[in-house]
């Protein structure tokens, strides 16, 4: 499970190292032939991570619920941000990961829903929701860089 976790870090890594130079502006817009912006994409992943690994598990999520509910699958950009917001969202996006690490290395998911994923990939366990996850994280790395070159 190290590389998986690896994995996870270095996506996070590379969506701030991508983004922290962007204005607010910048972050908000949504290009011509997109349907949202980084930011959605950004609190996206923080919160599919949080549903497929923690609700799944019957556990708490580590997030708001309304930042849950603008951001699950499904939604779209509906506000901005401030840069105060944005700031957490950073904060979301680089601490997740190991915080995942530290509590799937003290055994809290004993338990998991089965999910079959719009892809039509199920997830069995906390290890397939972990690299489900992992392809998840990929696809909107890659729409992130796309919307990166029309801001």
């Amino acid at each position: 499970m190290k590389t998986a976790f690896d994995i996870l870090r270095t996506s996070r890594s590379l969506v701030v190292k991508f983004t922290k130079d962007l204005s607010l502006t910048q972050l908000h817009t949504i290009p011509e032939g997109f349907s949202n912006n980084m930011i959605w994409n950004m609190a996206h992943l923080v919160v599919t991570q949080q549903l497929l690994h923690y609700k799944l598990a019957g556990l708490q999520c580590l997030v708001e619920d309304e930042l849950i509910e603008k951001y699950r699958k499904g939604t779209a950009p509906s506000e901005e941000l401030t840069q105060e917001e944005v700031d957490v969202l950073y904060e979301l996006l680089e601490g997740l990961p190991e915080t995942l690490a530290e509590d799937y290395a003290s055994g809290i998911f004993e338990h998991y829903t089965p999910y079959m994923t719009s892809t039509g990939f199920e997830l069995k366990d906390i290890e397939s929701a972990i690299s489900f996850n992992n392809f998840h994280e990929g696809l909107h790395v890659g729409t992130l860089l796309a919307l990166r070159k029309f801001v």
